[in-house]
């Protein structure tokens, strides 16, 4: 718990907003038959619609274990005794009371039969984090297995969100997250923050241990609230232990300590059960920061650094609208392959100018609604069409969303960067457009392909021309944006 956090106000805000970490108050099932109204699988469900493993879904890195020499496809299955052996192994070198029963049961048969491809995802996603989950709870000398519970709670989903509101990894709702230093603006959420949400749940596991002193019900006050643990205790007549408090719990926290536990047992016998993980693009060994000196958008880095926009949301999952702000007294960091760092300190002025030139101020760009636009992509749209629709190029499309393919996905959200034309002003003797028109041969403009680094003074000096000049050609107001590959009217030297 931080420093200064008044403990009283604490304890107040925490009962009043006991459901903290509750995806909802539906009940799970606690049988081995259909879970998909349990939140635990719900969230699993998310990752289908996550595109952050190489080649999509199916690509899995699949080394067939010399020891049990399963076939690629078997599903391997055990019996109660089994479970039972193995998860008392796990519980004798652990804090945790990981005991198994046939709740506990239905929970390892969703993550090892029903959704084991999803498992996948979840275990390719776990390089990502762990390693920094693992440091921050060493820090705090918290137990390891803490790690797990990020999984019951998010799945590694870093942009998961519940139907009550809890936002990140570690599914923060506004006030809780609030206390523990995690600010949520217009532009930024620290709960989607995998670093700061992560150093947010380690305070908050402190906290609770100092308020029960037992880690199952740590786990059940994490996700119920600690009001909610001390209304069970004094209906069970002052039990102490979750098992025994479970009955008086709600029902989505009744099965939440047994998914934890599932999990446990899981990640620990996945070649037993014939699992691996699939190939994500990104370990927590390829990436790293850099400061931000000035406001960017995902676009610009996209078209800068040729990074796909998808992998940079994945990366920056805090950054809400796709923008990295710079405010006054604030740090702004971003995270980018490491392969990428080297390139973004090389061209770092370049892709802070990269939409500002001449009178338009990147700024101005970035805060206007009508320069930045968010599409999502419907069924049976094409890249053409929707290039069509907002004056641009597909090879613009491209570039700024980092796609190499020619066909897009519904339900994709693609930037897109758009300027407002105001008609030119008219001169006393308009002959010189007239006389284009009239003889098509004799025109007095050529066309320029605008590259990367280009402004119109600079374009207008290698033309002889002048910068009003182009901007009458081309019917540019007040406010323009110059894209790599977009054609330009320049006069004829």
């Amino acid at each position: 718990m931080k420093r200064g956090v008044n403990l009283i106000w604490l304890f107040v805000c925490l009962l009043i907003f006991e459901g903290s970490h509750s995806f909802s108050q539906e009940t799970p099932q606690e049988v081995t038959g259909s879970m998909q109204d349990d939140p635990i699988a719900s969230v699993l469900d998310s990752l289908y619609k996550l595109d952050l493993f190489e080649k999509g879904y199916a690509k899995i890195n699949y080394t067939k274990n010399p020891k049990y020499q399963f076939p690629k496809d078997s599903v391997p299955r055990y019996d109660e005794q089994t479970y039972e052996a193995r998860l008392a192994k796990i519980d004798a070198a652990s804090p945790f009371d990981l005991q198994y029963n046939s709740i506990v049961k239905g929970y390892i048969e969703m993550y090892t039969i029903r959704k084991r491809e999803l498992v996948s995802r979840m275990m390719a996603l776990s390089q990502f984090y762990f390693p920094m989950f693992e440091e921050q709870l060493d820090k705090y000398n918290l137990p390891l297995e803490l790690k797990y519970l990020a999984i019951c709670e998010s799945a590694l989903n870093p942009m998961a969100k519940s139907r009550a509101g809890a936002m990140g990894l570690w599914q923060f709702m506004y006030p809780t997250g609030k206390m523990y230093g995690l600010k949520v603006s217009s532009y930024v959420d620290d709960r989607c923050d995998p670093y700061k949400s992560t150093i947010a749940a380690c305070e908050y596991f402190k906290y609770l241990y100092g308020l029960f002193g037992d880690w199952q019900m740590v786990l059940a006050a994490y996700n119920g609230g600690p009001g909610t643990v001390n209304r069970a205790i004094r209906r069970s007549g002052g039990k102490k232990t979750y098992w025994e408090i479970r009955p008086y719990l709600p029902k989505e926290t009744q099965g939440y300590v047994p998914a934890f536990i599932a999990v446990n047992y899981v990640m620990s016998y996945t070649s037993e059960h014939n699992m691996y993980s699939a190939i994500p693009k990104k370990t927590f060994l390829n990436v790293d920061t850099v400061h931000v000196k000035k406001q960017i958008s995902f676009g610009q880095l996209a078209a800068i650094l040729e990074i796909p926009i998808e992998d940079l949301q994945y990366m920056n999952p805090s950054y809400k609208k796709n923008v990295v702000p710079v405010l006054p007294d604030e740090t702004s960091y971003l995270t980018l392959p490491s392969s990428k760092i080297g390139a973004f300190v090389n061209n770092e002025d370049k892709i802070y100018n990269f939409y500002k030139k001449d009178t338009i101020n990147s700024r101005d760009v970035l805060a206007s609604q009508e320069m930045i636009k968010i599409h999502t992509v419907k069924n049976g749209e094409r890249l053409s069409t929707i290039a069509n629709r907002y004056g641009c190029t597909v090879a613009e499309l491209k570039q700024w969303n980092g796609i190499k393919s020619s066909t897009v996905k519904a339900g994709k959200k693609l930037t897109i960067y758009t300027y407002q034309k105001k008609p030119a002003t008219v001169s006393a003797s308009p002959a010189p457009e007239k006389k284009e028109t009239a003889a098509p041969g004799a025109a007095k403009y050529k066309y320029y392909t605008v590259k990367k680094g280009d402004s119109l003074f600079k374009i207008a000096k290698e033309h002889n021309t002048t910068v009003e000049a182009i901007k009458q050609l081309n019917g540019f107001g007040s406010k323009y944006t110059l894209v790599p590959g977009k054609k330009l009217k320049v006069a004829k030297l």
